[in-house]
C-alpha cells in the first residue's frame, strides 16, 4: 500500500520525487482550481483590523470540492513513501487526517501549547497578527520516518517553519509540506528554505 514502510522484497523502494517548491499541482484542471478558489470566503478585519481572513469552511462543506482538494494533495505525494502526516492545529487536522488515511500513513497532531497530555517539545513562532507556540509529543516521530506536513494556509511561514523545526528535532525526514492556500504576497515560502512544498490555491 502506498505510503507504508513495510514494503515487500529485498530491494528498497524507488520513491518518486515530490513536487518542486512553490508550484501548484499541475494535474488539477484550471476550471476545478477556479471553482475551489470561488468557494473560499473572504472575511475582512478578522481576527483583527487590517487582516483579510481566508475562510475555508465554505469549501469544506461542499462534498465534491472537499474531495477534489484532498485527492489533489494525496496525488502530489502518493509515491513519496510518506509514513506519517503531521497536521497543524486546527484546520490542518481536517485536511491532514484525510490525507493520511488515503496515503496509508499515520497521523501526528501538532497542537497549540498546553493541549497535548504527554511529554512534548515546543517551538515558538510569529503569525502575521501575533505570536504563539506549537507542541508535539516527544515520542510522536521516530528518527528517519518520512513525514508530510499538512496545513490549510501558508502566510508568513511562521507556523510552517515551527512545525518543520519540531519534526526535524525529532529526527523526522520531511518529504514535503502541503497547503490548501498560499498567500503569495507574504512570501512565506522563504521560511521553508529548500524544503519542497505544494499549494493548491494562490491568492
Amino acid at each position: 500500500m502506498a505510503g507504508r514502510s513495510d514494503h515487500a522484497g529485498d530491494e528498497p523502494p524507488t520513491l518518486a520525487p515530490v513536487a518542486r517548491p512553490g508550484v501548484s499541482l499541475p494535474e488539477m484542471p484550471e476550471e476545478l482550481r477556479e471553482r475551489l478558489r470561488a468557494l473560499v470566503r473572504e472575511i475582512p478585519d478578522f481576527p483583527r483590523e487590517g487582516v483579510l481572513f481566508r475562510d475555508i469552511t465554505t469549501l469544506l462543506r461542499e462534498a465534491g470540492a472537499f474531495k477534489a482538494a484532498i485527492d489533489a494533495l494525496v496525488d502530489a505525494y502518493r509515491d513519496a513513501g510518506v509514513e506519517l502526516v503531521a497536521g497543524v492545529e486546527s484546520r490542518g487536522f481536517v485536511l491532514g487526517g484525510a490525507v493520511a488515511y488515503l496515503l496509508g500513513a499515520g497521523f501526528v497532531p501538532v497542537r497549540k501549547k498546553g493541549k497535548l497530555p504527554h511529554v512534548t517539545i515546543s517551538a515558538a513562532y510569529a503569525l502575521e497578527y501575533g505570536e504563539a507556540v506549537l507542541e508535539v509529543h516527544a515520542d510522536a516521530i521516530r528518527p528517519g520516518q518520512r513525514v508530510l506536513i499538512v496545513d490549510d494556509l501558508l502566510a508568513t511561514g511562521g507556523t510552517a517553519r515551527a512545525t518543520v523545526d519540531l519534526v526535524e528535532r525529532l529526527g523526522g525526514e520531511i518529504v514535503g509540506i502541503a497547503f490548501l492556500i498560499e498567500l503569495a504576497d507574504l512570501a512565506g515560502s522563504r521560511a521553508l528554505g529548500e524544503r519542497p512544498h505544494v499549494s493548491l490555491l494562490s491568492f
